[in-house]
């Protein structure tokens, strides 16, 4: 007991240390740092700096984890720090978050250039991407059976032992605010991160390692049970799937439980085979958009691969989340040039495989909890800011299944009763955007709101990349979501 209370005190006075070095450090120091980027291929000019490079973690540090950060575009040192988790599991935060989504620099096209982001998040915050676990995009392990033994504790250990050693590497982040978010089954990666950090600022007692504020996640798989019912409720109110067939799944394929649950009947695994040829012309992840014709065969046969769409070691945990009307291609072939992975400094042991948008060598994936419902709740209690957002025409992780996974969380609803306010029923309202409704909102009274984007797909900033700043400031300032049409912002 000495001794760990010895290693804590030690751990706590080198942040400490290292917080007071970096208040005292000229800025062009940093120009020395050798994780600044200084010549990316196609960047636009910008006044704001960037890094990317390696943290290793593990005990003997044989797991090296790649990240690309973004300071704030104006006033870093008074800007929150949040990390962006994309989710999979295995998939990129780089090629996703940061090319296709929410970056400053974003890959639109074949052409050697890169586009600037209007509507970038690094507008609000300092911008952490991660990679991660080991065998996504650049980051990578010098064992291949760690390979094998990846899942959702690993992820948030290896990702917890990364965010320490980075703020070493920065500490004049330390003392900011720090949040989490990220979408899709970085409904799992981030509450569990959020929580293996927040017990470890509990081990520290003496001043918090990480000042862990909040997170926000969208479209985001929460719990198994309601998660999937949502799916086949969504393809049936939006006219993908036939009443047959809905009426099928629904008396054949149980009450969508993983465990203790009644044998499937058996029309259940044709059923769901059918369900899945229900999409195979359009793209579920943005069910009113094109798709993109030249990748159209290898999607549909991912779509269509796995034999229950339900399993949960199936297609559920396997498809690359991501909306990808081309740009994915795009992302993959810009990440795979020579010149691009040395300004980054990626790729520095020369990988036996080309970069993916989502891993093809993670080979087992060994732990994934029914629900993260639990987490959200404990830490709601623990005084955390929590936003759960869902792009609307998202038929993967559609609004149906983030409102029923909330619903069984049971959490009270906030009512709007000031003169003049339209009633609201179940305290559901519309939030706005630049005098039109950007989508609707309920907060609860336990500290939990949960937000819906209209006409957005699974990646918000793609389809919505205005309204998505605009609710990533609010959260970020926890202000209410302007409640009038003509509402200051």
């Amino acid at each position: 007991m000495a001794s760990a209370l010895m290693s804590l005190l030690l751990q706590t006075l080198v942040l400490l240390i290292g917080m007071a070095e970096a208040r005292n450090t000229p800025a062009k120091e940093s120009l020395q740092d050798p994780d600044l980027v200084t010549s990316l291929p196609g960047q636009p000019p910008v006044k704001f700096r960037h890094y990317a490079g390696y943290i290793g973690v593990g005990d003997r540090q044989e797991k090296a984890l790649f990240y690309w950060f973004f300071e704030a575009e104006h006033s870093p040192d008074e800007k929150p720090l949040v990390l962006w988790l994309n989710g999979g599991p295995g998939c990129s935060s780089v090629a996703y978050g940061a090319a296709q989504e929410l970056g400053p620099f974003l890959v639109r096209s074949n052409s050697p250039n890169i586009t600037l982001n209007p509507f970038a998040w690094n507008k609000a915050a300092n911008l952490l991407f991660l990679e991660a676990p080991v065998g996504v995009g650049f980051s990578y392990t010098n064992r291949s059976t760690d390979l094998r033994k990846l899942g959702d504790r690993v992820t948030a250990e290896d990702s917890y032992s990364f965010l320490l050693s980075w703020f070493r590497r920065f500490p004049r982040f330390q003392s900011h605010d720090f949040y989490i978010a990220g979408e899709s089954y970085a409904g799992h990666y981030v509450p569990q991160l959020a929580e293996r950090i927040y017990e470890g600022n509990r081990a520290a007692k003496l001043i918090p390692l990480i000042n862990l504020k909040g997170f926000m996640v969208g479209n985001a798989v929460l719990n198994d049970a309601t998660d999937q019912m949502g799916m086949v409720e969504y393809a049936w109110s939006h006219a993908i799937i036939s009443d047959e067939l809905h009426a099928i799944i629904r008396n054949q394929c149980g009450s969508f439980q993983e465990d203790g649950d009644p044998p499937a009947g058996p029309e259940c695994s044709p059923a769901l085979r059918a369900f899945l040829q229900a999409y195979s012309d359009i793209d579920i992840y943005s069910i009113y958009t094109p798709v993109c014709l030249s990748s159209l065969g290898r999607r549909n046969s991912r779509l269509v691969a796995a034999p229950l769409l339900f399993s949960r070691h199936g297609l559920w945990r396997r498809m690359a989340a991501g909306y990808d009307p081309c740009t994915e291609e795009y992302v993959e072939a810009y990440f795979n040039r020579e010149d691009v992975q040395k300004a980054l400094h990626a790729n520095v042991t020369q990988l036996s495989y080309p970069y993916s948008s989502c891993s093809e060598v993670i080979e087992k994936w060994n732990d994934s909890p029914a629900t993260v419902l639990p987490i959200l709740r404990r830490l709601m209690n623990a005084g955390l800011r929590i936003w759960v957002y869902s792009g609307d025409t998202d038929g993967r992780v559609p609004v149906t299944s983030t409102r029923y996974s909330i619903n069984e969380m049971h959490l009270k609803a906030k009512q709007d009763e000031r003169k003049g306010r339209k009633r609201e029923w179940g305290g559901w309202r519309a939030w706005y955007h630049k005098e039109q409704v950007a989508g609707w909102v309920v907060e609860y009274e336990e500290g939990l709101s949960l937000v819906t984007v209209r006409g957005a797909g699974h990646q918000v900033p793609i389809f919505a990349a205005d309204r998505s700043l605009a609710l990533f400031s609010h959260f970020l300032h926890g202000r209410t979501l302007p409640a009038d049409r003509f509402a200051r912002a």
